[in-house]
């Protein structure tokens, strides 16, 4: 599982097909609204061995380890990259 988040975010950063903009990672975040935060691929920053770095709202850079990491979407046509446990 890892690899492949791993791989599909860094080929959503870096790949020419692939924009950013479209693409969204829910992750899970223990007191958010249904323990789930969306956080959208743009603000990743770097793709680390263990998980990613991102950019909140408030310009703060949070790191977020893979196993966290719930599913990776298009956000504007719904397709799947990547679903936990399927």
């Amino acid at each position: 599982m890892v690899s492949l988040v791993r791989a599909l975010l860094n080929k959503i950063r870096w790949h020419k097909d692939y924009n950013p903009e479209d693409y969204e990672v829910l992750i899970v975040h223990r007191g958010a609204p249904g323990n789930v935060r969306v956080i959208p691929a743009s603000s990743i920053t770097e793709v680390l061995s263990g998980g990613f770095k991102f950019r909140d709202l408030n310009g703060d850079e949070k790191v977020i380890p893979y196993h966290r990491v719930l599913l990776i979407r298009n956000r504007v046509n719904g397709d799947l990259l990547f679903m936990k446990g399927k």
